[in-house]
């Protein structure tokens, strides 16, 4: 599959669209934490995301304690952010949106 690399300025333009959305330090992925009142929530939240994912065929790096999801979204074949990252986490505020 053939990824466009986004440069800093596109990237920085692209996360001042998400919320609460932050860029690492390397510049090659964003992150995100996600609370919920309880683990099914936070559940549902990740099955929702995981069809997002697979529909875009884009997976993200996660971790879920309990109520707590963190995500970390980066583009593995270019070790870069791409447009599929932001695809991926505008998906994942609309689903975080529609439990809060």
């Amino acid at each position: 599959m053939n990824y466009e690399k986004l440069d800093a300025a596109a990237a920085e333009r692209e996360l001042t669209s998400l919320d609460g959305w932050e860029l690492k330090p390397e510049g090659d992925a964003i992150f995100k934490s996600f609370v919920f009142g309880n683990f099914i929530e936070a559940f549902g939240f990740m099955a929702e995301c995981a069809l997002s994912a697979e529909k875009l065929n884009h997976h993200p790096d996660w971790f879920n304690s309990y109520s707590r999801i963190d995500v970390l979204l980066t583009t593995h074949a270019t070790k870069s952010l791409t447009d599929r990252d932001f695809k991926l986490a505008r998906a994942m505020d609309k689903a975080f949106l529609r439990r809060n």
